[in-house]
C-alpha cells in the first residue's frame, strides 16, 4: 500500500538521532517564540503578559506533535519533507506577524487572521502526514481518528476569534486552545501514540528548550540595540547570563539524562504514556517559563540603558515576567521530575516557591538590584540541588 502520496512512507529508525532538517525546523519555532516576546515587551502589562502566554501555549503544544511525527517516518525525505517545509513556511508567517497579534486594521494583511490561518495550516500538516504514515499502520490510523476530532473542531473559535477582535479574540482562542489541546490529550490518553525512539523523542524537546533559553542570552543585547552595553547595563547582562547558565545547569547536568534512562525503563505499554505526560505536561512550561524570563531580562537591561539619573524601580509586569518566569520553570522542572524520576523533595519544592514569593521585593527593587536577587537566588538553588544530588544519589550523571 502505497499511501496517499503515491509512496510509501519511510519509517523512522529505532534509534534515530534528530536531523539536521529537523533543527532546521525547529529554529523557525523558536524564533516564533521570540516574536512573543517582542508582542510582550511593547511594552510589558499584565494583558499583554497574559496574551503573550496563550500564544505561547498555542505555538508550543501545536509544535509537539511534530516530535511524534519524526518518531513514526523521516521527516526529511520525501512527501515528508516538503509538508514539514510548508509547515515551516506558515510557522515563519506566524511569527512575523505575532507582535501585531491582537491588532486589527485596514491594512492588506489583517495580522490576527493571518496568525489564525497559519496556525491551521501547521496543524493541517500534522494530520496529512500522519494520516500518510497511517496508511501501512492500523493502529495509528484509529489513535488519529480520535486525534483529529478536537483539532479540526478548534478552528472554528480560532478563526472567528481572530475575526471578532478584542475581548472576543481572547476569549474564543483559549477555547480553542482548551478544544484543541485538552481534547487531544483525552484521545492520547484514550489511544497514546506509538513511540518507536525514546531518544528522538527526548532530544527533540531538550534541543527546543537550550534554543528557548539561548533567547534569555540574546536579550541581553536586545536593550541597547544601537550600542554594546556599558556599565550597569553590561553587569546586567553578565548577572542575566549567570542566571541563564543556573538554569541550564538545573535542567542538563543531571535531570535530562536520567528522565531519559527512566522513560526508556518504563514498558513498552505504558512508555508512549508516560512520555507524552513527562514531556507534554512538565517538559513544555519549562521553556514558557525560560521565555519570560528571557522577557524580563531584555526588560531590565532595556531600562539600564536609557540615560536616566535615577533608575525606576522593575515594575510588576518586568517582575513577573522576571521571577514568576523562574518560578514556573523551577515548578515544571519539579513536575517533570517527578513524572520521570520519581524522586522529589520538600526542600526543592520550597526552592521552587521562593522567586514567587519574593516576586513583590523584586518589582520593589531598582532593575539591576532585581536582577542581582535573582541570580543569587538561583545560584542558591543550583546549588541546593547539588548538595540534594549528592546526599541522595537519586540521579546518575550524563554519560561522558
Amino acid at each position: 500500500m502505497r499511501g496517499i502520496f503515491g509512496v510509501r512512507p519511510a519509517p523512522a529508525a529505532e534509534s534515530p538521532r534528530t536531523t539536521m532538517f529537523e533543527i532546521f525546523f525547529d529554529l523557525v519555532f523558536v524564533f516564533a517564540l521570540t516574536r512573543v516576546i517582542t508582542f510582550m515587551a511593547q511594552p510589558p502589562t499584565a494583558l499583554t503578559l497574559a496574551q503573550g502566554l496563550l500564544l505561547l501555549l498555542l505555538l508550543i503544544y501545536s509544535w509537539g506533535p511534530y516530535t511524534w511525527v519524526g518518531n513514526l517516518v523521516r521527516p526529511d525525505v520525501g512527501p515528508a519533507r516538503a509538508a514539514t517545509l510548508v509547515a515551516m513556511a506558515a510557522i515563519f508567517v506566524a511569527a512575523l506577524v505575532l507582535p501585531d497579534a491582537w491588532q486589527q486594521g485596514p491594512e492588506l494583511v489583517d495580522a490576527p487572521l493571518t496568525l489564525a490561518l497559519a496556525y491551521v495550516v501547521g496543524r493541517a500538516v500534522q494530520l496529512v502526514v500522519l494520516l500518510w504514515a497511517s496508511t501501512t499502520n492500523p493502529p495509528l490510523r484509529r489513535t488519529l481518528g480520535f486525534f483529529a476530532v478536537p483539532v479540526t473542531l478548534a478552528w472554528i473559535p480560532l478563526i472567528v476569534g481572530a475575526l471578532l477582535g478584542g475581548t472576543a479574540q481572547t476569549v474564543l482562542w483559549t477555547v480553542a486552545f482548551l478544544v484543541d489541546i485538552g481534547g487531544a490529550r483525552v484521545a492520547s490518553a484514550y489511544r497514546p501514540w506509538p513511540l518507536r525512539s525514546v531518544d528522538h523523542f527526548t532530544e527533540r524537546f531538550g534541543l527546543v528548550l537550550i534554543i528557548a533559553l539561548g533567547e534569555s542570552l540574546i536579550a541581553a543585547g536586545a536593550g541597547p540595540r544601537s550600542m554594546a552595553p556599558v556599565g550597569p547595563a553590561l553587569l546586567a547582562a553578565l548577572l542575566g547570563l549567570t542566571s541563564t547558565v543556573c538554569l541550564w545547569w538545573l535542567y542538563f547536568d543531571r535531570l535530562a539524562p536520567a528522565a531519559r534512562q527512566a522513560v526508556r525503563e518504563v514498558p513498552d505499554e505504558r512508555r508512549a504514556r508516560v512520555a507524552g505526560d513527562a514531556y507534554g505536561i512538565g517538559h513544555s512550561p519549562l521553556i514558557i517559563g525560560a521565555i519570560y524570563v528571557a522577557l524580563g531580562i531584555e526588560q531590565v537591561i532595556g531600562q539600564l540603558s536609557e540615560d536616566r539619573s535615577h533608575p525606576d524601580r522593575l515594575g510588576w509586569p518586568a517582575a513577573t515576567a522576571l521571577y514568576g518566569g523562574t518560578g514556573v520553570y523551577l515548578l515544571s522542572r519539579l513536575v517533570f521530575r517527578r513524572l520521570t524520576v520519581r524522586i522529589v523533595h520538600a526542600t526543592q519544592v520550597v526552592a521552587a516557591l521562593v522567586p514567587l514569593a519574593l516576586l513583590p521585593v523584586g518589582q520593589a527593587l531598582p532593575a539591576l538590584a532585581s536582577l542581582a536577587l535573582l541570580t543569587v537566588l538561583l545560584i542558591g538553588v543550583t546549588g541546593h540541588e547539588r548538595w540534594v544530588d549528592r546526599r541522595d544519589a537519586p540521579l546518575e550523571p550524563a554519560p561522558a
